[in-house]
C-alpha cells in the first residue's frame, strides 16, 4: 500500500492538480521498509505518467482556444509556445521545478513535442530530481542504505 500511496502522489502532484509528492517519498526513504531504488522508480514513474497526462491534455486543449471559458488567455498561450519554441525539448528539464514545471508540460504537448522524447526528458529531469531528494533525505538524517 504505501508503494501505491507513493505512486498515486507523484502522479497527482505532476498534473494540474494540487498535490506535493516529496514528503510522501521522505517519510518512506526514513521508514527504510523499502529499496531506496524501488522508491525512486514509483515515484518517478508515477511523477513522469503525470506530466505525461499534461502534454496529452495540451495535445488536445488548442481545439478550445478562443472559447470564453478556455482556462488560459490567448495572449499567455502564445508568450508559452514563443518560449518554448525559442528553448525547445530542453526546458522539459525544468518540469520538476514547482509550478512552471506543470505548464511546461502542458505547452509540450500544444507544440506537438514527439511522446517518447517528452517521456525521456521528463523522466531524466523527474528522477533527477526525486534522486537529489533521497540524497539530502537520507543524509541529513543519518540513514544510508
Amino acid at each position: 500500500m504505501p508503494l501505491l500511496t507513493l505512486f498515486a502522489s507523484a502522479f497527482l502532484a505532476a498534473t494540474l492538480l494540487p498535490a506535493q509528492s516529496e514528503a510522501v517519498l521522505a517519510a518512506l526513504l526514513l521508514g527504510e521498509r523499502h529499496a531506496v531504488w524501488l522508491l525512486l522508480l514509483v515515484a518517478t514513474v508515477g511523477n513522469t505518467l503525470g506530466a505525461w497526462v499534461n502534454w496529452a491534455i495540451g495535445r488536445g486543449i488548442e481545439r478550445y482556444r478562443g472559447r470564453r471559458w478556455f482556462p488560459v488567455s490567448e495572449r499567455n498561450l502564445e508568450r508559452a509556445q514563443r518560449l518554448y519554441g525559442r528553448f525547445g525539448r530542453w526546458s522539459l528539464l525544468f518540469s520538476w521545478a514547482p509550478l512552471v514545471g506543470d505548464a511546461l508540460t502542458l505547452v509540450a504537448g500544444v507544440m506537438r513535442e514527439p511522446w517518447w522524447r517528452f517521456l525521456l526528458l521528463v523522466a531524466l529531469a523527474k528522477g533527477g530530481r526525486y534522486l537529489v531528494l533521497a540524497g539530502l533525505v537520507l543524509g541529513w538524517m543519518g540513514a544510508g542504505r
